[in-house]
């Protein structure tokens, strides 16, 4: 089919207009000029597109052509995605470098996936068998972490009547089917999906699996469920970029993608050179072995913003549909809501609240949206999970801004960032004053089976000490700390160490970067325990002075930093407790 052409009307930034556009189709991928700038139409009125153009536009001038091809904006899904760097439009960014070197060149064009790589099949469906939609072929082992299987792409069904075995590119047939008409279809490993449109499912569960991360902070009081979402706001400084990068590293999910959307450039570049050398603590190899990485950073063009965040879920989802439970990070969707911002500022649209469009909340809504644990399309029983955790970074840490508030009321976990606490040197930053999770009653029964029946009493009265913590604070500042009662004392105490010895966690120490849910209970139980004999011992007559001088609270200091293999011996640290509140009654 021959391209049509049309003709530039006008160029404003990233929005270019042409006439002489009909047959066009909303968001229908277009290429501008003659450099062949990639864009995408985003309105149509009559015969005239007005189209975000994915790259630099300096220098393009009016009556230029513009090339229509009749298709939207597609993914290639299929084996090489794993340890890709993609930029927002999915194009390799180390096959653009081997090109063209260090500055991307425009209007260059290059395969998602690698034509001239050869990949083992092994097909576990023998001809004759019949299958239907996202039913499984065969696999690739495309790391040594990811196996690869490949589907009967959605919509398709029929006998198997050809299935091969051995090595094979992307773009080759490695089986046929006949459908119910007795047409038959080749399939090769390769497949496109449009990245607006979510990829079909049967039926979504509810989110009752806790997703682990490893961050105390996290995982004790503000959980997250596998095929949940969560927003992570805050200043600049405050550490979201880290936050991001502990739970790519650590969280309990079998893919990462993780997507650079507007960030600053030596954030991703800290990604690319720490992700290669992390090991993944299940499995020992690169974790790069299973993660996928979209690098749209701030320097590069406003508009494909937009396409790294669509591009990066639907690489998510692809990976759901095998089965895998996937993670994916964004960082950060103001970048893509300041692009959109800027895009419906040339379009001369009615703006909504601080200049953003009025469909800004839709917009980040249908994002947060294609999270979920879900039944697979498929014929046999097959679960998936997507996991979406969103950073968002207000300016000045305003939580009264739009985007903010657009994604609060989407996702059930807000993970709220302080840049006080930062200051402080307290990381994770996240305050446990103002953050919450509403998955708490969803992952209820699964922690109490298997981890503990008191875990959640455990949960409430830490959190019922750090609250009452706060409104001490404010009575200490007034009168100082001399003046308050023995029992009071032991509450600032005691809150002091869940939040020194418990909540605060170090990024870059090899043990306590990484917290198991069953280490996390005992460290809690032990300052819990602390807590009951205190009051105890109170009562008895000990000096609550004594009890800040404890030689043992240097032992639950240091509890956190106890490895996996030995953690039962942090129950023996309530025995200490013990005698040294023994030993300080027999002073008296």
């Amino acid at each position: 089919m021959e391209k049509k052409t049309g003709r530039i009307i006008k160029v404003a930034g990233p929005l270019v207009v042409a006439n002489n556009m009909l047959g066009s189709k909303m968001y229908d991928v277009v290429f501008v000029s003659d450099m062949k700038l990639m864009g995408e139409i985003i309105e149509l009125n009559e015969d005239t597109a007005y189209i975000q153009v994915y790259e630099e536009t300096s220098g393009i001038g009016v009556g230029e052509p513009v090339y229509q091809t009749g298709y939207p904006l597609s993914v290639e899904l299929g084996p090489g995605l794993i340890e890709s760097i993609y930029d927002g439009t999915q194009r390799p960014l180390d096959k653009i470098y081997s090109q063209v070197g260090d500055f991307i060149t425009r209007g260059i064009q290059t395969n998602a996936l690698d034509r001239n790589k050869t990949w083992k099949f092994i097909p576990i469906v023998k001809k004759g068998d019949k299958v239907s939609e996202g039913d499984k072929l065969g696999y690739v082992q495309e790391t040594s972490l990811i196996k690869h299987y490949i589907m009967v792409p959605p919509y398709l069904s029929g006998e198997v009547i050809d299935i091969k075995s051995g090595d094979f590119k992307v773009d080759d047939v490695v089986a046929v089917l006949k459908d119910k008409d007795n047409k038959n279809l080749e399939i090769n490993m390769m497949q496109k999906w449009p990245v607006r449109k979510p990829r079909p499912y049967l039926e979504k569960l509810p989110p009752i699996l806790p997703m682990f991360t490893g961050q105390r902070v996290i995982d004790m009081f503000f959980p997250i469920s596998k095929g949940g979402t969560a927003c992570v706001p805050g200043p600049f400084g405050s550490g979201k970029t880290v936050i991001q990068h502990q739970l790519s590293k650590w969280a309990d999910a079998e893919v990462i993608v993780y997507i650079g959307c507007g960030e600053r450039g030596n954030e991703m570049t800290d990604v690319l050179i720490e992700f290669p050398e992390l090991v993944d603590p299940k499995s020992g190899e690169p974790l790069m072995k299973r993660t996928v990485l979209v690098a749209n950073t701030s320097n590069m063009p406003v508009a494909a913003r937009e396409a790294s965040v669509y591009t990066g879920i639907t690489i998510a989802e692809y990976f759901r549909d095998m089965g895998y439970s996937v993670a994916l990070m964004a960082d950060s969707t103001s970048r893509w809501a300041e692009a959109m911002r800027e895009i419906s500022g040339r379009l001369e649209e009615m703006p909504g609240e601080e200049g953003y469009p009025a469909y800004l909340a839709a917009k980040i809504a249908s994002f947060y949206e294609r999270a979920g644990r879900v039944k697979c399309l498929a014929s046999e029983e097959r679960e998936g999970a997507l996991t979406v955790i969103g950073a968002v970074s207000p300016p000045g840490g305003d939580l009264s801004d739009p985007v903010v508030q657009a994604t609060l009321r989407v996702v059930k976990v807000f993970w709220s960032l302080e840049a006080q606490l930062a200051y402080r040197r307290h990381f994770p930053a996240i305050s446990w004053l103002n953050s919450y999770s509403l998955y708490i009653d969803n992952i209820k029964e699964y922690i109490i089976k298997n981890v503990s029946e008191n875990y959640f009493e455990l949960q409430n009265k830490s959190m019922r000490i750090l609250e009452e913590e706060a409104e001490l604070e404010e009575i200490v500042r007034l009168v100082g700390i001399d003046a308050l009662s023995g029992n009071d004392r032991l509450i600032l105490l005691v809150a002091k160490m869940i939040r020194e010895d418990f909540l605060h966690q170090n990024a870059f120490h090899e043990i306590d970067t990484y917290s198991r849910i069953d280490k996390q209970y005992k460290m809690i139980n032990v300052i819990q325990y602390f807590y009951t004999k205190g009051k105890e011992y109170l009562q008895k007559g000990i000096n609550i002075v004594d009890i800040e001088n404890m030689r043992v609270r240097d032992r639950v200091a240091r509890m956190k930093y106890t490895p996996i293999e030995n953690i039962e011996n942090i129950e023996s640290i309530k025995k200490e407790i013990d005698d040294e509140f023994d030993e300080l009654l027999k002073k008296l």
